[in-house]
């Protein structure tokens, strides 16, 4: 099999206070550093009662009441059996709304919030890409409130820089994507958003663009079809694009902005951060004509050749990095007609998720947040 170059994309920059999570690797080799050292230096009993008490592991269900940590005996709970979909709830309202439509995937939680929301894990087999992994869902405190039992929410799928791969970034909870959304919606400025964080490539050898390559796992395929199925199958949503976004750092910017543009119909908007316009993959060589279907420039000409439907990007750069330069390139020669642009700079902001997640809570969650549709409590 021949070996490819690593592509040229920018790497994510340290922070002042700690390891970025972006395209470097490093974070990821640092926990598990720290795993094995616990184990094998005798803290292996401080982990497990770290985990044990902290909830991490037991069975999660979303918008329900979750299965009890501990039974008397002191013995986690049994995983549930997988569930048959059971008769939808008839919404109410608005006929955008989509109940789960099943079958519920088994999930673990991997952290929890100060407000008592968790995120959690599952795993998925992609039906369409043929592609299995790991997917992160975390919802906010209004999903199970029940006036809100048969009301649709926002879904922003949540995309990592670099590859992107064992784990999405946006699961752990000290960059601070679940509260700083938390806090909008306290605020008003911002939707309560269900957050969906799949891993952006198969592996950590190469950038599979979020598309599928020819002769590739299919990416593009994964994150555009099989993500959002497993998260109707799972969750109340809308039946139109008005309910369904992106946001992403780096190549998971790229990744999102590519599938608004390509898939108007499905998705309407995206906050892309990073700089990041144009696929770079070392697969694409010999695929010129795939490589251009998966081109945001072109796919945003096409789109305004179309007449729509409009796309909303929001773009987000930080003073402190490269790629602005892009961003207005872009703005200034596709940002017409149905392609509507934004740019927010980050005061000091370097190539990081901390530093995105600020810009978020600064402007683009306010943007995206009166591009989509939020839910609606039932009346009375």
């Amino acid at each position: 099999m021949p070996q490819y170059p690593q592509s040229p994309r920018s790497q994510d920059t340290p922070a002042a206070d700690g390891p970025a999570p972006g395209r470097s690797r490093r974070a990821v080799w640092i926990s598990a550093g720290l795993a094995v050292a616990l184990v094998v230096g005798g803290g292996g009993f401080v982990a497990w009662k770290f985990e044990w008490f902290s909830g991490n592991g037991r069975a999660v269900s979303f918008g329900k009441t979750a299965p009890p940590a501990a039974h008397g005996d002191g013995k986690a709970p049994r995983s549930p059996q997988p569930q048959a979909p059971s008769a939808p709830a008839v919404p109410t309202g608005d006929p955008d709304v989509l109940m789960e439509t099943g079958p519920r995937a088994e999930f673990k939680q991997t952290a929890k919030l100060d407000d008592g929301t968790v995120i959690a894990k599952t795993r998925l087999t992609g039906a369409k890409s043929g592609f299995e992994g790991d997917v992160w869902v975390w919802t906010p405190k209004e999903y199970s409130d029940p006036k809100y039992a048969k009301s649709a929410f926002p879904v922003l799928i949540s995309l990592p820089g670099g590859n992107g791969f064992p784990a999405n970034y946006w699961s752990d909870r000290s960059l601070g994507l679940q509260k700083a959304v938390e806090e909008g919606v306290a605020a008003g400025t911002s939707l309560p958003f269900i957050l969906i964080m799949p891993v952006l490539n198969p592996d950590n050898k190469y950038y599979y663009d979020g598309s599928d390559i020819p002769g590739q796992p299919k990416m593009g395929t994964w994150l555009a079809e099989d993500v959002p199925d497993f998260t109707r199958a799972n969750f109340r949503t809308y039946k139109s694009r008005d309910g369904w976004a992106f946001m992403g750092s780096s190549s998971g910017g790229f990744v999102g902005m590519k599938q608004v543009l390509q898939h108007p119909d499905r998705f309407k908007a995206v906050i892309a951060s990073g700089g990041e316009i144009v696929p770079d993959s070392p697969l694409w060589k010999g695929h010129q004509t795939e490589m251009d279907e998966n081109n945001p420039e072109k796919l945003a000409r096409k789109l305004i050749d179309g007449k729509g439907p409009d796309v909303y990007i929001n773009f987000q750069v930080g003073t402190k990095e490269t790629g602005k330069d892009r961003m207005l390139r872009f703005q200034r020669e596709f940002g017409t007609g149905p392609v509507k642009t934004t740019i927010h700079d980050i005061q000091n902001g370097e190539h990081n998720g901390w530093h995105y997640v600020r810009g978020m809570k600064e402007s683009s969650l306010e943007w995206i947040s009166k591009v989509l549709k939020g839910p609606v409590p039932a009346a009375g």
